[in-house]
Formats: C-alpha cells, structure tokens, sequence
C-alpha cells in the first residue's frame, strides 16, 4: 500500500477517478492509496466465504447482497475496499448508477488479513468501522488461522476468536454452519 500523488481528493473526485490502469485505491484523508493485488488464497477465501454467505442468505430469503471489494465510505474524504460486504438491496437499488461505493452502513464487513494490512485491518479499520456503527466486522486471518469477530456494543466491538473446529457465532447469520478449518481448508 503506497501513496499514489500529492493531489487531495474529495470523496466526489474519488469516485470520479480513473488513471486509466487496473489500480484499486482506497482514499484516506484525501489521498489516494493504491492497493497490492492480493494472493491467490486472498481471492479464493473470499470466494468460498461469499458463497457460503450468498447460499445463507438465499436460503433464508434475505434482501441482501453479499458483495467483494466494494467501496465502503468511512469518512468525509476516506473510503475503503471491503474484502466482503454484506449490504441492504434497496440501498444498492438507489444507487444502482452511482460509483460502486456503499454510502450506507452494511450489515457485516468482512477483511482477509494480508501480511501487510494488519494494522490496517486490526486496528485502523476496526475504529473506522465502528465509527459508522457497522454491526458486525470479520477478520480472516490465514497467517494466525483464526477468524475474529466484532460484534458493535454500545460505541466499541466486543471481540471473539474462532480457531480450528469452533463453530463460527454470528449474529448476522446466527443459524451459519462454519468452522475455520472449514474455511482455511482450500
């Protein structure tokens, strides 16, 4: 993760922008923040996981989405990219012709922690997210094999560790069968 240029953005500019390459960039305080391409176990978790996610919700009949690497905006000029994001439909239908960034707060964030996001993920982006009240925010973290869940109380996360064959406890989706040996079992 690099700073890209010495321009500030606007969050409206963010949305707006495009240096003609593949280049995902996260905006932080104005400035734009190119992302590294993640590992193939990076995209193959969050595949599995989403389609664990999608199967839940359409067993359920849910009027959700669960989307991957979506904008998420945190901030007045800050903006990140969800690993997963598990979001409202109308909300997504109201802003069906905007810039792929959700405005609203999602129901479950999920993050899949590169060696070079950790603080990113445990620490900045756990108090960004509260900060917006999401409800419920998943770390992945295949390097420690453990997934950590926060679950929003009162203005902080409450916090719980899975490891090997625990049954994974969700409030979004408490009736989720999942074990992270279950997910980090590619």
């Amino acid at each position: 993760m690099v700073a890209t240029s010495t321009n500030r953005y606007s969050f409206e500019a963010y949305c707006q922008y495009d240096d003609g390459t593949d280049t995902r960039y996260e905006l932080e305080d104005g400035d734009l923040v190119a992302m590294t391409p993640p590992t193939f176990r990076h995209i193959l978790l969050a595949e599995k996981l989403s389609d664990r996610l999608k199967q839940e919700i359409a067993r359920l009949n849910l009027p959700l989405y669960c989307l991957r690497e979506t904008g998420l905006r945190v901030g007045y000029a800050k903006s990140r990219i969800a690993d997963l994001m598990v979001v409202d439909q109308q909300k997504v239908a109201a802003a069906m012709d905007q810039a792929g960034i959700y405005q609203a707060t999602p129901n479950l964030v999920v993050e899949i922690v590169s060696p070079e996001s950790v603080t990113r993920d445990y620490r900045y982006k756990r108090s960004e997210y509260a900060a917006i009240a999401i409800p419920e925010y998943w770390l992945i973290d295949p390097s420690a094999k453990k997934i950590t869940i926060l679950t929003f109380n009162e203005g902080l996360y409450d916090e719980r560790v899975f490891t090997s064959e625990e049954k994974i406890i969700s409030q979004q989706f408490p009736e989720l069968t999942l074990t992270p040996y279950d997910l980090f079992n590619l």
